[in-house]
């Protein structure tokens, strides 16, 4: 059984992801910002930590993490958040979750990212869009450079949609959608399979098993 700190607990996407750990007998601690949040992981079969990552310390973080085997950073400022909160949030919420797995002993570290996120952005490009990409990138570039044992996933645009359990995996895959269930399911793939560290992957829908393309990415040598 494989313990996993979920930071960003109640998103749309680690929600999924406690459901797959619950069906496949692992153990879960879902990290979150308030007692309702809490809730909502114990009713999916895991342990509710409150903990707001943009005012808790690093140490007060690893607390949280204590006893468990891999941390997943999938916390994002969400919609309608200011640019701000994109860098408290999305950068320095994954980069102090980082420090709190080390603190923590932990090595394994798989983050959520956005696909295409090191692409060059249009002079034009929004600002919140652009505070959004560059916090993804940065918190990115960081996590490469951590030492620790990572793998950074970068999907697509996450739909609703049933998952098929099909994606095309790749360090390079062309623009696409991906339903947040099938990002969920290679989330936790990547954490059972040791040749996911060191690698990032951009993921969409597509013709690949999921076991099977984080075995054999599309580009990869």
């Amino acid at each position: 059984m494989t313990r996993v700190a979920i930071v960003g607990a109640h998103g749309k996407v680690a929600q999924q992801l406690m459901r797959v750990l619950y069906d496949r007998g692992d153990d879960f601690v879902g990290i979150v910002r308030n007692e309702d949040h809490a809730e909502d992981v114990y009713r999916l079969g895991g342990e509710g930590h409150v903990v707001d990552i943009e005012r808790a310390s690093a140490e007060e973080l690893a607390a949280a993490f204590e006893g468990c085997d891999a941390v997943v950073f999938t916390a994002g400022a969400g919609a309608g958040s200011t640019i701000e909160r994109k860098r408290t949030v999305d950068y320095a919420g994954s980069v102090k979750s980082m420090q709190a797995a080390v603190i923590a002993g932990i090595r394994r570290f798989v983050q959520v990212s956005a696909w295409g996120v090191d692409n060059p952005l249009p002079e034009d490009t929004e600002p919140v869009w652009r505070a959004y990409v560059e916090a993804k990138r940065d918190a990115d570039a960081v996590l490469r450079q951590s030492g620790l044992e990572w793998t950074i996933l970068r999907p697509g645009g996450l739909t609703f949609d049933e998952g098929s359990g099909r994606i095309t995996l790749g360090d390079s895959v062309p623009a696409g959608r991906i339903p947040r269930e099938d990002v969920a399911a290679l989330i936790s793939a990547c954490i059972a399979e040791p040749g996911t560290i060191g690698r990032q992957w951009e993921a969409i829908s597509g013709d690949t098993p999921i076991e099977d393309a984080v075995r054999s990415p599309v580009g990869s040598a």
